[in-house]
C-alpha cells in the first residue's frame, strides 16, 4: 500500500478497538495482528532507528502496570497476600483480580504502542508530514524537526562512538564521556542550522497576504466557529437537543472551512502525490467495516463480549467468533506486504538465474 490515509485508517481502526474494550482474549488477538504486520513490513524492507526493542518495552509495561494496580487497587476476593500497616495507597490485600485488570491495561498501551511503530516503519517522515493540513504549517515544522531528531542523534552517536573506538577510546568512567558529548552537541547545532537554511532556501512557512473572500477573514470563520461550539455545548447541558446539536455542527463547518481557507493561504506543492490503489481501497474499506462492527449499537449481541470486568471474582472472558474473525481482518496490510515481499524475492531469484545463464553462455 503506497497511500499514507490508508495506513491511516487501519492506525484509528486498531486503536479505536484497542480502547474500548478490556477483553485479553481480544487484545491478545489485535496485538497478535500488530506484530504480523509489523513483522512482514520488516520483511520487505522497511526499517526504523529505535533505540528500544518492542519486546522488552512490552515486558516493562505489562509489569509496571500489573504491579501498579495490584498494589494500589484493593479489590476481588481472590486474595493472593496482604500487605499490612498503614501506608497509603499500598496496604491491604492484593487480589488476582486487580492483577489481570492491570495486565489488561498493559496489553492495550502495548498495542497502541506497537501500532504507532508499524505506522512508523509503513511511512516514511515526509508521508508522516503530508498528513498534517497546510493550514498547520508551523507544526508540520515542529513535527519534521522532533520525528527526525531522535533517529539522526543515535545514527550520529553510534557514528561517534565507532570512531572513539577505533582510535582506542574506552569509557570506563563518567570523565571519558566527555570525547562522545561534545562532537554529539557540536553535530546537533550543526545539523540544525543546515536544517533551517535548507528550509529558508526552500521557502517554508512563507505566507501569501490574506485575502479578503467575502469581506469575511478566514480568522472571523475560526472565532465564530468557536463561540458556536461554546455556545452548543453549553446549550446540550441545558437539554437543548437537536437544536443545541445543530449549533454545534455548525461551528464544526465555520472552523474547517476556515481551516482550508487558511490552508489556500499556505501552498505546498509536490513532485510526486501518491495515487490509490485497489489494495489502499479495499484496506480502508475493510478497517471501517471492523470498526463499526465493534462500536455500532445495532450489533450489540456480536460486540456486547468486548466488555469484560474482571471484579468482583475472577472468571473466564468471553469470545465471539465472529468478532474473532472480523478483528482477523487488521492483517490485511501485513498480507499485502508478504506477497509483495514473496513477489519481490521471486523475481530477484529469477533475474538471478537468468543472468547466471547469460554468464555460462
Amino acid at each position: 500500500m503506497k497511500q499514507p490515509w490508508a495506513w491511516v485508517s487501519w492506525l484509528i481502526a486498531t486503536i479505536v478497538i484497542l480502547s474500548i474494550t478490556r477483553n485479553p482474549l481480544y487484545l491478545l488477538l489485535i496485538l497478535m495482528c500488530v506484530i504480523f504486520v509489523g513483522m512482514s513490513l520488516r520483511q520487505s524492507g522497511a526499517e526504523t532507528v529505535s533505540p528500544y526493542s518492542l519486546w522488552k518495552l512490552a515486558a516493562w509495561i505489562l509489569l509496571l502496570s500489573t504491579a501498579f494496580n495490584a498494589l494500589t487497587s484493593h479489590y476481588g476476593q481472590t486474595v493472593l497476600f496482604t500487605i499490612p500497616g498503614k501506608l497509603p495507597l499500598l496496604s491491604g490485600p492484593v487480589t488476582m483480580e486487580a492483577m489481570v485488570y492491570g495486565f489488561t491495561n498493559g496489553l492495550v498501551l502495548t498495542g497502541i504502542l506497537a501500532s504507532f511503530m508499524v505506522l512508523n516503519l509503513a511511512l516514511t517522515v515526509r508521508e508522516l508530514i503530508s498528513l498534517i493540513p497546510q493550514a498547520f504549517f508551523p507544526l508540520a515544522v515542529v513535527t519534521s524537526i522532533a520525528v527526525t531528531y531522535l533517529p539522526t542523534t543515535l545514527r550520529q552517536f553510534r557514528q561517534i562512538r565507532e570512531a572513539q573506538g577505533i582510535r582506542g577510546h574506552q569509557m570506563r568512567t563518567l570523565r571519558d564521556w566527555l570525547p562522545l558529548w561534545m562532537p554529539l552537541l557540536v553535530g546537533g547545532l550543526e545539523h540544525a542550522m543546515q536544517l533551517a537554511e535548507a528550509m529558508t532556501a526552500r521557502g517554508f512557512a512563507s505566507t501569501r497576504p490574506g485575502e479578503q473572500r467575502g469581506g469575511i477573514t478566514p480568522r472571523i470563520f475560526l472565532i465564530i466557529g468557536l463561540v458556536l461550539l461554546a455556545i452548543g455545548w453549553i446549550a446540550q447541558l441545558g437539554g437543548a437537543g437537536v437544536y443545541g446539536l445543530a449549533i454545534i455542527v455548525s461551528g464544526a463547518l465555520l472552523i474547517f472551512g476556515g481551516l482550508w481557507f487558511l490552508g489556500r493561504e499556505s501552498p505546498r506543492t509536490s513532485y510526486h502525490s501518491p495515487g490509490w490503489g485497489w489494495q489502499d481501497w479495499l484496506n480502508m474499506l475493510v478497517s471501517l467495516v471492523v470498526m463499526a462492527i465493534c462500536i455500532l449499537p445495532m450489533l450489540e449481541p456480536i460486540n456486547q463480549t468486548l466488555f469484560y470486568d474482571p471484579y468482583p471474582t475472577l472468571s473466564l472472558p468471553p469470545f465471539s467468533p465472529l468478532l474473532g474473525m472480523a478483528m482477523l481482518g487488521l492483517l490485511l496490510p501485513g498480507v499485502f506486504a508478504h506477497f509483495k515481499s514473496t513477489h519481490e524475492k521471486l523475481d530477484l531469484k529469477a533475474r538471478r538465474r537468468a543472468s547466471h545463464g547469460r554468464t555460462e553462455v
